[in-house]
């Protein structure tokens, strides 16, 4: 996509960092933005060199949701061909923009950690619900609060948040549309730590660089294929079919012969391998895209 103007990416060492970049607007989502957010996940797949990607907001807040600028038609679509042109379709009618954002997160071979160092509120707090861990500071909000602007919750988040934090948080939190603390946000599930602002990133940065210097980046890659796949499994035998495959392909190759070596050698392991181009055939790709979907997100993967 070339340069970026609503986001920020960079790569240090094996750690990618995505920062939302209207700070002016509190980091209010845009069309732009969107596809912009899905061009550098793209760009963190096809890096084997990155193993992490870390997403949080320039300046006091995360994101405060939809930018509003549009006034009371903002989220009317009209006859669809804008949106259709920005997103692509689904089952013939124009996608909604979050969600090909967090589809395309959801795809992504890296574990994706989510900093929130301010409000997120509507898209904001949606698109994160696809992260593998979110991490909050002290001063970040949370609001769900689509019925209070008559639409529903949108970014595929009805089928993240229940799965997340359970039906009875998650229907509170959505019925009420109100907007809650990060201490109400960690002990609903939303997020695993909070931490001073000073400290979000420091703590984000550290737990990604655990991430990198410790562990197989294929076999991470295929273990968050596997969880997040299984969440809709009805049973687990569908869960044992897709563990004894990826067993048997990653316990025969170069990553589990040299963590077990390191093991017995009392070393740090050296892993050869790469999420993209080691990546085993034989685990089942999710989320797959449907024969009618179109638009940015919808390669699903590298």
């Amino acid at each position: 996509m070339g340069e970026y103007t609503e986001i920020r990416y960079e790569v240090t060492g094996p750690i990618a960092t995505v920062t939302l970049h209207r700070p002016e607007r509190l980091n209010a989502f845009t069309t732009t933005m969107a596809h912009e957010l899905v061009d550098a996940f793209d760009a963190a797949d096809a890096d084997d060199e990155v193993r992490v990607v870390i997403v949080t907001g320039q300046g006091r807040g995360f994101c405060a949701g939809a930018d509003l600028g549009g006034g009371a038609d903002t989220f009317d679509a009209g006859d669809g061909r804008s949106r259709r042109a920005a997103h692509g379709e689904i089952d013939g009618v124009p996608r909604d923009g979050g969600g090909t954002v967090s589809l395309r997160i959801a795809s992504c071979r890296k574990p994706v950690i989510g900093a929130i160092n301010g409000p997120a509120v509507g898209v904001g707090v949606t698109m994160t619900l696809p992260m593998d861990i979110r991490i909050a500071a002290e001063e970040a909000r949370f609001g769900f609060v689509f019925a209070r602007r008559g639409i529903v919750p949108e970014a595929a988040s009805t089928w993240f948040l229940p799965r997340i934090v359970g039906m009875s948080q998650a229907m509170e939190w959505v019925a009420t549309g109100r907007v809650f603390d990060a201490e109400e946000a960690r002990a609903g599930g939303l997020v695993s730590r909070v931490v001073p602002g000073d400290r979000l990133l420091a703590t984000a940065t550290e737990l990604a660089a655990e991430i990198a210097d410790n562990t197989s980046a294929v076999s991470v890659a295929v273990a968050r294929q596997l969880l997040w796949g299984m969440l809709g499994s009805a049973t687990p035998w569908d869960a044992h079919r897709a563990d004894s495959r990826a067993m048997y392909e990653l316990g025969r190759g170069a990553d589990a012969a040299e963590g077990v070596a390191a093991f017995l050698e009392k070393r740090p392991a050296r892993f050869p391998g790469r999420a993209g181009a080691d990546f085993p055939a034989g685990v089942p790709r999710w989320p797959l895209p449907p024969d009618d979907a179109t638009g940015p997100g919808t390669r699903n993967g590298p």
